[in-house]
């Protein structure tokens, strides 16, 4: 059982003086904050001092913009009376007001339950609720459990010869219209409905959220970035996704994604809370509610971070606690949401490298954010993104059914496809043949040693050999048609962990990937680094080092390289163009690049980029952010 501590007061000998209370709204420069109220936090508000005391005690420590009051969670429903009492006590002091609804019914033995949407007394239920939500607030958003799970004999019935998901996703598309945005209009016409979808992206489809028709049919969509731990949660999500899915929403449905949202929940260490909301935030979420109330007035849980507690981590605790009597989680919040602010402006759009996800996709569920997790940025989008130079596809990509066509074009455009293994296993009796004779196998072979090159008698070793078999499907391929630029080794025998194939004007890269994705983690940095080369060719920057580091690229220059493992870590950085000068934006710092060496003859000559190297030290759990500086000292534009 993990340790845990709670951080219940500092020493008396730590200053008493209190932040400075914060009565109106609008305190943050790039983005807004909110807290959603869960029902019965509401009601516990019945007593007037409570409320007003939690209101002091957050107020101190998190600047707050709005908050969501919840009217309905598990059947329960807010008196009016209630609602109006406390919408009064927040507009009194500036803070904006929205309603919030929970479409769950309880749990079974602690799975979810959802609302059977196939019961005419549940159906009116949520239409009432909605109606009561849409006559006190102008804004409403339902929380992630707009979803069906029952398998009752009304839902078999009314399913008939259809799939789950296909009558799921029709179920719920007719409950938005019908059940929820058109009688909460009816009620009050200027509503604003707001569906806010969990973290699960890739498995939404099976329970009925829609991402085509859901965005459309709401007002505004928000985003579950609530990755929490990846190892101890059922979900096993990697941090990397509280960017990555904030990114795919807004690519989804522009300008209509409202923001991110984080809890308090399942974390080792008290640092994985601020890698969430800093994530969204480096995400360019334009608001962040944290979940929930009565959390806030909670002392936090510190956790089991003994290894760097002493470290100097961009989570400082003795800054965060310094001043504050009985720090509680809002002010680890707001310590973190004031630390993003302070460059947040600074930044650039996101960029990444183009990847395809059609929408109610599946295949390598998740891959995305864990490529995120060794350093290659992505740019995730539901529709084939024919303008990039490069792109990347997982095997979601099979679930378009012109996916080799869309390929094959590509390829005839003198651009680049990076397809995974898992693509290629999908695609194999499906035209991909046409394009290259690669074959998908069921032989395994279990890797200690790599090695990269190109042509015959070009390979050489990659870091040795190393104590972590990594277990890869084994990828067959024809000499001379196909050439391996990265292979893993075993046993005196080689197997293609990155394939090269010519088509048309264009290059087919083939990536084998592991069949545990965590293995990606325990790939040295050498043979990270040999894929980098090609997976990230003509990405105006680039970060090499150990796994577990992520890093946010902007259209502007700007970047950031983030560091969630438990050990500091020194990392290269390399840059496309000119500038031999790096600044640490938040201290000011300069680092002193390399111009690349002198190429020589090579067979790769034309696959070598010509990079400034830049090298830095990343404290553990921490980031810095970076910008290119020109010779007048201005942050250089890079581009997309």
């Amino acid at each position: 059982m993990k340790k845990t501590v709670v951080y219940a007061a500092l020493s008396a000998l730590c200053s008493i003086l209190m932040c400075p209370v914060l009565s109106r709204g609008g305190q943050y420069l790039n983005f807004d904050v909110a807290i959603y109220i869960p029902i019965h936090v509401v009601q516990s508000f019945e007593r007037p001092q409570t409320l007003q005391a939690d209101w002091d005690c957050i107020r101190r420590q998190l600047k707050v913009d709005k908050v969501y009051i919840e009217v309905q969670r598990d059947r329960r429903l807010l008196a009016a009376e209630q609602v109006e009492r406390v919408k009064k006590f927040f507009l009194d002091r500036g803070v904006r007001v929205a309603g919030g609804m929970a479409l769950s019914d309880g749990n079974i033995g602690g799975q979810f339950q959802s609302f059977c949407y196939t019961d005419p007394q549940d159906r009116a239920f949520v239409k009432s609720a909605v109606e009561f939500a849409a006559r006190h607030f102008d804004e409403v958003i339902q929380d992630d459990f707009f979803f069906v799970s029952t398998k009752k004999d009304s839902d078999i019935a009314a399913k008939g010869n259809k799939t789950w998901t296909q009558f799921r996703l029709e179920l719920m598309d007719d409950a938005a219209q019908n059940l929820l945005v058109k009688p909460a209009k009816a009620v009050n016409p200027k509503v604003k409905m707001v569906i806010k979808f969990p973290n699960w992206y890739e498995h939404f489809q099976g329970s009925g959220y829609d991402l085509e028709r859901e965005p459309i049919v709401f007002d505004g969509v928000y985003t579950g970035t609530e990755t929490r731990d990846p190892v101890i949660t059922d979900q096993q999500l990697q941090q990397y996704e509280s960017y990555e899915i904030i990114r795919y929403f807004e690519n989804i449905t522009p300008g209509r994604n409202g923001g991110g949202w984080v809890d308090t929940y399942n974390l080792c260490y008290l640092d994985r809370y601020p890698e969430q909301i800093w994530d969204t935030l480096f995400a360019k979420a334009r608001e962040f509610t944290v979940f929930e109330w009565s959390a806030m007035t909670q002392p936090f849980e510190i956790g089991d971070r003994a290894a760097w507690e002493k470290l100097p981590t961009s989570f400082n605790f003795c800054e965060m606690t310094n001043g504050i009597s009985a720090p509680t989680w809002a002010r680890a919040a707001g310590y973190s949401l004031e630390q993003a602010d302070k460059f947040l402006g600074q930044l650039g759009n996101p960029v990444g490298i183009a990847s395809y996800k059609p929408l109610h996709s599946t295949g390598e569920d998740f891959l995305h954010a864990y490529l995120g997790m060794i350093g290659i940025p992505i740019d995730l989008r539901p529709e084939f993104p024919t303008n990039a130079n490069l792109i990347l596809l997982t095997e979601c990509a099979k679930f378009d059914a012109d996916i080799v066509g869309r390929i094959k074009g590509q390829l005839r455009a003198g651009k680049s496809i990076v397809m995974t293994s898992g693509l290629l296993r999908a695609l194999q009796g499906k035209g991909i043949e046409d394009i290259a004779e690669v074959r998908w196998t069921d032989r395994k072979v279990l890797a200690h040693k790599y090695a990269e090159g190109f042509g015959q008698g070009d390979f050489s070793t990659l870091a040795g050999e190393t104590n972590a078999g990594v277990l890869f499907p084994e990828i067959d391929f024809l000499t001379n048609d196909s050439w391996s630029l990265v292979r893993a080794e075993d046993n005196g025998n080689g197997f293609p962990v990155l394939l090269l194939n010519r088509y048309s004007r264009g290059v087919l890269y083939v990536w084998t990937i592991p069949d545990n994705f965590t293995d990606l983690y325990a790939l040295p940095p050498e043979v990270t680094g040999a894929i980098k080369h090609f997976v990230m060719r003509g990405f105006p920057v680039r970060l090499d080092g150990p796994a577990r580091m992520a890093l946010f690229a902007y259209d502007n220059g700007a970047f950031i390289a983030q560091n969630y493992s438990a050990t500091a870590a020194d990392v290269k950085i390399s840059t496309l163009g000119n500038s031999v000068k790096l600044r640490n934006i938040v201290t000011g710092e300069m680092l002193e690049g390399k111009l690349p060496p002198p190429h020589g003859w090579r067979w790769r000559n034309d696959d070598i980029e010509d990079r400034v190297s830049f090298s830095t030290h990343l404290p553990p759990h921490s980031y810095a952010v970076f910008a290119l500086e020109t010779d007048r000292g201005n942050v250089s534009a890079s581009s997309k």
